[in-house]
């Protein structure tokens, strides 16, 4: 009896001591473990830590390049809109030059109409009536003096515009026009006036026949465009580089 209780006291103490021995070896094991984590995760952390520094870097000097770009894209857009503003300046020069803008500006009206002399019998009475080349000879005249626009009746005058007689009418721009005639030009009034107004100019001339002219200077006087057709069916521009 007494060696199965010496028995048992040996077997527990054994299962006892054992019992230790795993206890111990188990915490050294998560000790061991945490610290092997806590290892890899400082690991981890640094080097998520650089990827986000070398990312950074990345970002300032691709940053630095866009606005390197951007620079260079202001100086552009700045050069091409001072080039473009040139070109509308030059665009609106040839217009005003065509007669294809309205406008105002100083200068003189002159009133044509026909004679209201009484004719004597056997005379012509094709001499008291105005005739489309009157009306070119006071259009020249004008342009002569430095006029910058002229229209006659409302019709702007323009390079190709055409002025004949058809009838007992005028054709101006594909328009018939009667008198009186309206013939308004923008310049320097005093200078216009003078060159109408010379001796043995175009005026002095229709006056002989009775015909009625009227000389007005004014201050501001509108002025339209012209709105017809503007055709250019035989004529090519020749490019540069291109002339043989």
């Amino acid at each position: 009896m007494k060696n199965t209780f010496q028995a048992h006291f040996l077997i527990a103490a054994v299962c006892f001591i054992l019992g230790m021995m795993l206890v111990a070896q188990f915490r050294s094991v998560q000790i061991n473990g945490g610290a092997i984590t806590s290892l890899q995760r400082a690991q981890e952390l640094t080097s998520e830590l650089k990827n986000v520094i070398d990312e950074r870097e990345m970002l300032k000097k691709e940053i630095t390049e866009l606005r390197g770009r951007l620079t260079e894209y202001e100086n552009s857009a700045s050069k091409v809109s001072g080039l473009t503003d040139a070109m509308k300046k030059e665009l609106e020069k040839a217009r005003m030059t065509a007669g294809l803008l309205e406008g105002t500006g100083p200068g003189v009206v002159i009133t044509l109409d026909d004679s209201n002399v009484p004719r004597q019998p056997g005379e012509d009475p094709n001499l008291f009536l105005i005739h489309d080349e009157d009306l070119l000879k006071v259009v020249n005249e004008l342009f002569a003096a430095g006029a910058e626009a002229v229209s006659i009746n409302g019709q702007r005058i323009i390079a190709n515009s055409e002025i004949r007689c058809v009838g007992p009418t005028i054709i101006v721009n594909s328009v018939r026009l009667a008198p009186p005639f309206i013939v308004q030009a923008i310049g320097d009034p005093d200078t216009l006036e003078s060159s109408l107004k010379m001796r043995g100019g175009i005026i002095e001339s229709l006056q002989v026949f009775g015909i009625q002219v009227s000389i007005k200077k004014q201050d501001n006087i509108e002025m339209p465009a012209y709105n017809g057709p503007v055709q250019f069916n035989y004529f090519k521009p020749v490019k540069a580089g291109e002339k043989q």
